[in-house]
């Protein structure tokens, strides 16, 4: 088998590869995109809990 024909069998092989690994890295880019919406969903639901907490604190101080 001649240098050629041995380098077109590994080409497709290494072309291969680098497509599933480049998919590995977008299921693991938007693996951790989606887990930093969510702490951003938290975060926002604990700062308007806190807002809500806050002024029902200044409602029932009015009504004393």
């Amino acid at each position: 088998m001649s240098y050629s024909s041995t380098r077109s069998l590994n080409l497709p092989s290494i072309q291969e590869e680098l497509v599933r690994d480049r998919i590995r890295t977008l299921h693991q880019e938007a693996e951790q995109h989606r887990r930093a919406v969510g702490l951003q969903r938290v975060q926002r639901a604990r700062r308007d809990a806190e807002r809500a907490t806050a002024r029902l604190r200044a409602a029932l101080l009015r009504l004393v």
